[in-house]
């Protein structure tokens, strides 16, 4: 699985990954700090990226496309603090991969995890 971290969460969130043998790169590497969310999106769909992110107009961007992708996981009502996002990133992500591989917005809350996939 490959990941794209959005300039609204920390890059400290694509180390984690990337500590964990995952391919994770955030926008800091692209050079990509002042892009538009459309950009964001666009790369995230030609490297077929899944696009983590803190910015809910990205799942609006989805539903107006129709949900085709990129998969989209989304930090919601949980602490700022990057080292316990990824922790509960890390917790989860063996349960939730084969949704994101299929196309799907997982939105990780405080108690909770919803998640929406994409209509093929």
């Amino acid at each position: 699985m490959k990941f794209l971290v959005d300039n609204a969460v920390s890059p400290k969130i694509a180390l984690a990954l990337r500590e964990k043998g995952y391919d994770a790169r955030h926008l800091r590497d692209y050079n990509m700090q002042g892009a538009t969310d459309r950009e964001v999106f666009d790369l995230a769909l030609r490297e077929k990226r899944i696009l983590i992110s803190a910015d809910t107009d990205f799942g609006a961007m989805l539903a107006f496309q129709n949900w085709q992708g990129p998969s989209l996981i989304l930090f919601r009502e949980i602490t700022h603090i990057p080292e316990k996002q990824a922790e509960v990133l890390l917790l989860n992500l063996r349960r939730i991969r084969p949704h994101l591989e299929e196309g799907c917005v997982v939105v990780l809350g405080k108690k909770r995890i919803r998640l929406r996939l994409f209509n093929k």
